[in-house]
């Protein structure tokens, strides 16, 4: 029989934001999230002059966690599925801890969208899911080898995830995706009438 392995492997890192500690409800991270975006009038201004769908913090403000005690109890524990994400893709950090770089708010309205991007500069990206209304849009993952499958045939539709092109994350509020940040991915248009409220962050190492 012949042998078959799976080579370089991408990993996913998927939880319950509970699962490591108690963590601040998605009501509680909804209020904080609309009161922030309310008050950043400089975020606000960002957005408008950038054309960018609803309200993101990430140009604006670098403080969630001292403006807001939930988003304080919020990276206390996206520390911890960190930990255990790099831990699971055996990194050797020399003895040194990944540490938060940045964080933010999005607010994705009707329509909008978040094309497909990298996160350089970082070593983990991730995302944790406040409100996620039906029709919302899932976390689109992009193969990273695609750019160098110049001639490959195209995937059957009932292929295995792990050898899908592109591969769609169903998000729920309370949950946390993790992935290494040179993950190329992408948020589908929001079709849903309510706002798609999350808080992304990166983490470097060094």
């Amino acid at each position: 029989m012949p042998q078959i392995n799976s080579l370089f492997v991408t990993r996913l890192y998927r939880a319950a934001l509970s699962e490591l500690g108690k963590s601040p409800t998605p009501d509680a991270l909804e209020d904080s999230c609309l009161g922030i975006a309310e008050d950043d009038t400089a975020g606000q201004d960002w957005c408008e002059e950038h054309k960018f769908p609803g309200y993101t913090s990430y140009a604006s403000l670098d403080d969630l966690a001292w403006r807001d005690p939930v988003f304080k109890d919020l990276v206390k524990l996206i520390d911890k599925h960190v930990a255990a994400f790099a831990k699971d893709l055996a990194f050797d950090l020399d003895g040194k801890k990944l540490k938060m770089d940045s964080i933010w708010i999005n607010i994705l309205p009707q329509g909008g969208i978040h094309t497909s991007h990298i996160h350089p500069h970082s070593v983990i990206s991730g995302t944790t899911y406040v409100s996620v209304p039906p029709g919302a849009g899932a976390l689109k993952l992009e193969d990273p080898r695609l750019p160098m499958m110049m001639a490959t045939p195209t995937r059957t539709k009932d292929a295995p995830e792990g050898l899908q092109n592109f591969v769609f994350v169903a998000p729920e509020p309370g949950e946390i995706v993790l992935w290494e940040s040179w993950l190329r991915h992408e948020v589908p248009m929001n079709m849903a009438e309510d706002d798609r409220i999350s808080i992304s962050f990166n983490y470097n190492w060094g």
